[in-house]
C-alpha cells in the first residue's frame, strides 16, 4: 500500500505539472531541500534554481530548505553574491565591467556577508516573495504574498509586507512549543498517512493523542 506520493519523484501528481518536488531537480551543491517541499509555477516548476540568484560557490553561502514546505510562484532567494562593497565612498561595482576597472575588485572580507539562508519545515511562502541573504524562517511560518523578507521570522508566525514584519502568531505558545517538539515532518510516511486528520486540524487534543 502506498502512503502518499513518492518523495523522489519530480512531479508528485503527474496530472499537475505545475507542482514539483524541489529536491529532485536541484543541481547546485550549495542548495539543500528536504522531502516533499514543492514549488508551484505553471511556467516551469522544475526551474526552481533560476529563482535562487547571485549564488556563487566561492562565496560559500548555502540555501537550506526543510521538509513539507509550500513555495508559490515568483519566489526569489537573493543570496550573498548580490552584495556590493559598502565601506567605500561608492557602492558601484567597477570591477565587473572589466577594461582596467578590475583593479578595484573587492576582497570577500570587504563585502557584506549575512551567512546561510535557512527555511524551516512546513513553511508556506506566498506568491512573489523575495527572501534576502542570511534570513532564517522558522518551522511552520507563513509569509504573505509580495513580501520582502529582510529579517528572521520565528516559528509558527505569520509575516508580511515590505519590509516583512510579524503580523501574529498562528497558535498559542503551548501549541507552538508542542509542535516544535513533536516535529511531525520527521515521522515516517505511514505515521503521517495514518494521522492526516489530526495534522489537518488545530485541535491540540487530537494532536497530543497521536504523539
Amino acid at each position: 500500500m502506498q502512503f502518499g506520493p513518492d518523495p523522489n519523484s519530480i512531479y508528485p501528481n503527474e496530472n499537475i505539472k505545475s507542482i514539483c518536488f524541489i529536491k529532485n531537480v536541484i543541481t547546485r551543491p550549495n542548495i539543500t531541500v528536504g522531502d516533499y517541499t514543492y514549488y508551484d509555477d505553471i511556467n516551469g516548476a522544475e526551474k526552481f534554481e533560476e529563482h535562487v540568484t547571485h549564488h556563487y560557490e566561492f562565496i560559500g553561502d548555502k540555501l537550506i530548505i526543510g521538509k513539507f514546505c509550500a513555495i508559490a510562484k515568483g519566489i526569489e532567494f537573493v543570496m550573498n553574491g548580490a552584495n556590493h562593497r559598502m565601506c567605500s565612498v561608492t557602492t558601484y561595482p567597477f570591477n565587473i565591467m572589466g577594461n582596467g576597472w578590475e583593479k578595484s575588485t573587492p576582497t570577500l572580507a570587504e563585502l557584506p556577508f549575512k551567512g546561510d539562508t535557512i527555511v524551516g519545515n512546513d513553511v508556506w511562502i506566498g506568491q512573489n516573495v523575495t527572501v534576502m541573504p542570511g534570513v532564517h524562517i522558522g518551522d511552520g511560518a507563513i509569509i504573505a504574498a509580495n513580501s520582502v523578507v529582510v529579517k528572521d521570522v520565528p516559528p509558527y508566525h505569520i509575516a508580511g509586507g515590505n519590509p516583512c514584519k510579524i503580523i501574529k502568531k498562528r497558535f498559542d505558545d503551548e501549541l507552538i512549543d508542542f509542535l516544535l517538539t513533536m516535529k511531525w515532518w520527521d515521522w515516517p510516511a505511514r505515521k503521517i498517512f495514518d494521522n492526516l486528520e489530526a495534522l489537518c486540524s488545530g485541535d491540540l487534543t487530537k494532536i497530543k493523542a497521536i504523539s
